[in-house]
This record gives C-alpha cells, sequence and structure tokens, in this order.
C-alpha cells in the first residue's frame, strides 16, 4: 500500500488537476507545454527533483522526490514551503476603494481594521460564487487581494468591468497587478521560528489573518499570516527577482526540516483542512451559504446587502438553502469528486466534490454536497464509487484540527 497505493494516490491528484486545467485552458485555447507559464522559481524546482505538471496555464511542480503522504506529514510535522506565485495578487487603491469592493464582494471590507485581512467571496448576480480570495485592508485606501490562478482572466476581467462603471460615476478607484512579484507559502510549525532568522520584525506579534509590509532576507514583502493547509503559516509576497534566495535561505534557516513541497500535498492537506478547491468545492452555480461560508458575510453585510446576488443570499440566510457542504467519511474506496451520495434507502441526496485518503487521519475523506436535512454529523449515507455503493457517515470539518497562531 504505502508503495503502489500512495504512487496511484499521486497519479490520480496528477489526473484531477489536469482535467480541472483543461476546464480553464478549454474556455481559451489549449496551451502546448511550451505555452505554459513558468514561476521564478521553475529552475529551482526541476533542479529539486521537482515533477511538473500542467496547472491553470502553469507549469507547476506537483511533488518531489518524497511521497505526497511524506510531504503532507512533514508539513503537519515541521513545514512546508509552497511556490504559490500562479496566483494572482493585487492592490486596489483609492479613497473609494472598499465601497466599490464592497459591491462585488460578502465581506465587510469597511469595518476590517488596517493590517488585517478575511477571507470572502467574489458573487455574481444570482448569489453564486464567482471566486474565493482573502482579502486585506492595508490602510483605508489600500486593500490586497489574492485571486486563485484558474480564475485570473474572469476576475481581472469582472473586477475591470465594474471598475470601469464605477470611475465612470466619480468613483476614485485604480489598481495595479503584482505581475512583478512572486508568491510563497510557508506553511507548518516551524514556519514562524525559521522566518523569524530573516526578519528583524517580531513576528509573534502578527495573528492569524494580519498583515504587514517588511524586509525578509533582504527584500521588501508584503507577509499575511495565513495559508491554505489549516497549520500556522505565512504567504509571502517577494520580488520575484528576490524569490529564489528567499526560498533558499528558508530552506537553509530550517536545517532540511522544512521541505519544497507541491501541489499534490497541497491538495490534501486543504482537504484534511476542510478547505474548499474553487472549481471543486465552490462553483459559480453554489452561493457561499450552501458552501458554509455564511459566517464570512459581515453582519453589516447582512443588514445592508449592497453586493451582487444579495437578494438571492440574504434569503438563503434567512431560510436556509436547499443544500449545504458537509464532510464524509467512508471505509469503502476512495470517492472522487461527482461520485453520488444516497441516503440509506439508496435514494440520491447529493454528490462529492473532493475526495481522496488522508495521510494524517489514515483512512477516506471527503466532501460534498448533500439535501438539507441530510446535513447533521452522524447522518449515516451511502457513496457510490465506480457503480457500487458502500457505508459512509456525514462528519464535522475540518477533519484534522487547524492551528492557526491567534491570541491566547
Amino acid at each position: 500500500m504505502r508503495g503502489a497505493g500512495f504512487w496511484q494516490l499521486g497519479q490520480s491528484i496528477t489526473r484531477r488537476l489536469a482535467q480541472a486545467d483543461k476546464k480553464s485552458v478549454a474556455r481559451r485555447c489549449y496551451a502546448t507545454e511550451a505555452d505554459l507559464k513558468k514561476t521564478a522559481l521553475f529552475d529551482f524546482h526541476v533542479a529539486h527533483g521537482g515533477k511538473m505538471v500542467p496547472f491553470a496555464g502553469w507549469s507547476m511542480p506537483i511533488q518531489y522526490k518524497d511521497s505526497i503522504m511524506d510531504s503532507t506529514l512533514n508539513c503537519r510535522e515541521n513545514g512546508s514551503l509552497f511556490d504559490v506565485a500562479h496566483m494572482c495578487g493585487l492592490s486596489l487603491k483609492g479613497k473609494d476603494s472598499i465601497s466599490f469592493l464592497e459591491k462585488l464582494v460578502i465581506a465587510d471590507v469597511a469595518g476590517l481594521a488596517p493590517g488585517t485581512g478575511t477571507l470572502t467571496v467574489f458573487t455574481n448576480e444570482k448569489g453564486g460564487a464567482i471566486d474565493d480570495s482573502v482579502i486585506t485592508k492595508v490602510t483605508d485606501d489600500h486593500i490586497y487581494l489574492v485571486v486563485n490562478a484558474g480564475c485570473r482572466d474572469k476576475d481581472l476581467a469582472h473586477i475591470g468591468e465594474h471598475m470601469e462603471a464605477f470611475k465612470s460615476k466619480g468613483g476614485d478607484v485604480s489598481w495595479h497587478i503584482h505581475d512583478e512579484r512572486s508568491l510563497l507559502a510557508l506553511q507548518g510549525p516551524l514556519a514562524a521560528p525559521v522566518l523569524q532568522h530573516l526578519t528583524k520584525e517580531d513576528l509573534s506579534k502578527l495573528y492569524f489573518g494580519e498583515f504587514q509590509i517588511l524586509d525578509i532576507n533582504g527584500a521588501r514583502c508584503f507577509l499575511t499570516r495565513t495559508g491554505y493547509t489549516g497549520e500556522d503559516g505565512f504567504e509571502i509576497s517577494v520580488p520575484s527577482e528576490n524569490a529564489v534566495d528567499l526560498a533558499k535561505a528558508i530552506l537553509e534557516k530550517s536545517e532540511g526540516k522544512v521541505r519544497l513541497t507541491g501541489l499534490g500535498a497541497r491538495d490534501s492537506l486543504r482537504l484534511e483542512a476542510g478547505l474548499c478547491l474553487y472549481g471543486n468545492d465552490m462553483e459559480q452555480h453554489i452561493t457561499p451559504v450552501e458552501a458554509g461560508l455564511t459566517w464570512a458575510i459581515g453582519k453589516r453585510r447582512r443588514a445592508e446587502g449592497g453586493f451582487l446576488g444579495a437578494e438571492v443570499i440574504l434569503k438563503q440566510i434567512a431560510d436556509g438553502p436547499t443544500i449545504r457542504r458537509v464532510g464524509l467519511f467512508s471505509p469503502g474506496p476512495p470517492a472522487r469528486g461527482h461520485s453520488e451520495i444516497q441516503n440509506e434507502k439508496g435514494e440520491n441526496i447529493g454528490e462529492v466534490t473532493s475526495g481522496g485518503f488522508s495521510p494524517c487521519l489514515k483512512k477516506n475523506i471527503a466532501m460534498g454536497y448533500v439535501k438539507s436535512g441530510n446535513h447533521k454529523a452522524g447522518t449515516k449515507v451511502k457513496i457510490v464509487v465506480r457503480g457500487k455503493a458502500y457505508e459512509g457517515a456525514v462528519t464535522k470539518m475540518p477533519f484534522v484540527a487547524t492551528k492557526y497562531y491567534k491570541p491566547s
């Protein structure tokens, strides 16, 4: 199992990522390997044994010399360094940048203290999710946000279209897309002590969701205490010309305990943490309420609305959604996206959106959507894999407890 089984897991994830990529690429033109974009760390990945695969139009490492299982466990026990420069960072500036952004997202951006951020969702007119994003209020007239790589084109078109309309009515807002910067994610128990070696700022005073502009390893960086693994950690926006040196310094200061980690382990880590992958667990027909992200809709926003699809979303908050995202355990084979979920009578009640083997729990986990009324923890279900129904149960998420660094 440890050899062939996890090799198969890696191949499965490779196929899933490639299939997800084809969906986004198909909307444009199919990109050949030569057309794939490369991050500033591409040669660094190859030199360290990175297995490169196409993802959202980029050539990205799915894993290195260690297995996906070992990489996942090492992140939880020590730490991981991810190249996430394929994601798109941008800044909105101007005295009306907050009021503009609040027309497009569900968050109470105005209510954020400077230097703090939150997860939010860009919605469409029907309340569906265009993308999820981490946004930070740097100052009252500067918002920094990061959007998903596979959604970059549609997100920028969406934001740009609404910005032009907003500015035509006298609104003061402009944007800058940070293509001159790279993004690294340092995650795990050793993230803070290792990064502390590379900066004079006291990182113990920076809590989960907070943001700071500071010097790291001699480069001016945007630092957000956040991540996509459920572990403590940071996302570091660094000038691209300094990205390789920063990666080398992090690995060196960790004395080999923090490892370069690819998309395969990133997927298993985020699944264990119960976090959505846009394109799998959240799409344009799924609302934030259905996705279990009602908490991200600020109290003021619930009272005032004012964002795209607010009428639909606020009605779901009041009446309850018809479907809900849930976690699932199953002793059967790993469930994959679109696996049918049935009740004990064999009636269809939903489908799996993400699933796989949990390296930390040593069991199969999944998440998906079920009809309301079937969403409570402990509800018995059946999950259909390759035409056969296997027993399963709804469970709370995260599957693995999160370790975000928050004030005690």
